[in-house]
Formats: structure tokens, sequence, C-alpha cells
């Protein structure tokens, strides 16, 4: 099975599943909104990629309600359950069944661009190349803000942050079969060292670059495009 199928079959259950598979869930969305260099009724323009059923833009169109989403998503599924969970604000939301990886990014101009556990489906070039483009359809002054996961720098530390991360899922309640089917879809993850990925944003022209937040694997970082 492919990554889109993957993601089109998990579609029912995958919000259901994440507070049990993120033990830090609540931490990694809400840095994620505190990351955002906007007062709250700011009308801004959000870019979220690799949307998925929305749960990354929602905690963003609560503190923003005068804020504009364009999700996109290349499994049609998800993004058919983003478009459910933002129905009563529909005005406020666009969605685009796309690849980003392969597909010209939306012009936008954005002032934030948002994304949530998909850049690490990227390889390394992948991941650099994004966030040029990212770069490029940004407004002076707007920021990229990514909640991800990160490869640890030794094997070392990835043996022990895999096993945590498989402890505290447990203790949220994740069934064997729930780790099963998360492991598995991790198969298809390439992820990279946050050393790695904060450079490649440097790279690319963002300034203030640093990583808010992290657990284990789980990281969330920024970066700001000049004024």
């Amino acid at each position: 099975m492919g990554i889109r199928e993957a993601f089109d079959a998990g579609a029912p259950s995958y919000d259901a599943q994440r507070r049990k598979l993120i033990p830090c869930f609540d931490d990694f969305y809400g840095v994620s909104v505190e990351l955002a260099p906007f007062p709250p009724g700011a009308s801004i323009n959000v870019l979220d990629l690799g949307a998925g059923t929305g749960l990354m833009s929602q905690p963003f169109a609560r503190a923003f309600p005068n804020a504009t989403f364009t999700l996109t998503d290349f499994a049609a599924e998800m993004l058919a359950r983003a478009e459910g969970r933002f129905a009563a604000e529909r005005a406020r939301f666009t969605f685009e069944n796309m690849d980003y990886a392969t597909e010209p990014l939306p012009p936008g101009p954005f002032d934030l661009v948002i994304s949530a556990l998909s850049v690490h489906h990227l390889d390394g070039p992948g991941k650099a190349a994004l966030f040029r483009r990212v770069y490029d359809v940004l407004l002076p002054g707007g920021a990229f803000i990514n909640a991800d996961e990160a490869l640890a720098p030794t094997p070392w530390l990835e043996d022990r942050a895999q096993a945590a991360w498989q402890a505290a899922a447990r203790r949220n309640g994740a069934t064997d079969e729930e780790l099963r089917t998360a492991v598995q879809r991790m198969h298809h993850d390439q992820p990279d060292t946050l050393d790695d990925q904060l450079r490649w944003l440097r790279e690319a022209g963002f300034e203030h670059v640093d990583c808010a937040y992290k657990y284990y694997m789980y990281i969330v970082y920024a970066g700001h495009r000049p004024a």
C-alpha cells in the first residue's frame, strides 16, 4: 500500500488516534499557535501544507478568527474530513487536493505557512527545496511554522526515542494494533535531524530560525521571512 492509499484508508480513525499516538498533543499544537507573529485580530492569509483532516488549522482558526485558510493534501479522504470539520465556517477555507512535493504551491502570497506531521515524508533535498518554495510564497514579515518529527542525532538516541514514544503511547491507551499500524506508516517517513532542518531554513533565507519545542522525535520550529 502506497502512502496516499495508507492515509486515505486511515482517514476515518485518524483524529481519534492522534491523542493516543502523540503523547505531547496539546503542547505540540499549542506551541505552534504561540509562534505565529500576529495579534489575534489580524486578518492573515494562512497556507496549511499536508493539512490532513485539519488538525493543525483548527487551533489557528480559533486563535485567529479573522484569518483565511488554504488547506492542501494529496489524500482526498483526509481533505474531505477537513472540509467537514470547517463546514460551519466554509467561507474562510479553501481546500486543494494536491501534492505539494511535486506540484507548485498555491501562489498566495501568505502571511503564514503551517504544516504538521507532513514534511518528514520528503527526503533531505526535498525538504530543502520546499523551504525555498515556502519562502517565495510568504509575504515579508511572514513565518513558516512546522510541527513535525526529527531524526535523533545518533542511532542510540533514536532507539531511546522510539522506545519512549511507544511506552508513552501505550500509557495513552494506544493498542498494539494501533501502534503496529503507526509503525507501518512510518516506513514511508524520511526524517532528518533537527540541526539539518534548521540549517536548510537558514539557507533558504529565513531569519530568527529556532526550535521552540522538542519531545523526543516531536519538534516545533519556525523561521521568518525578513520584513
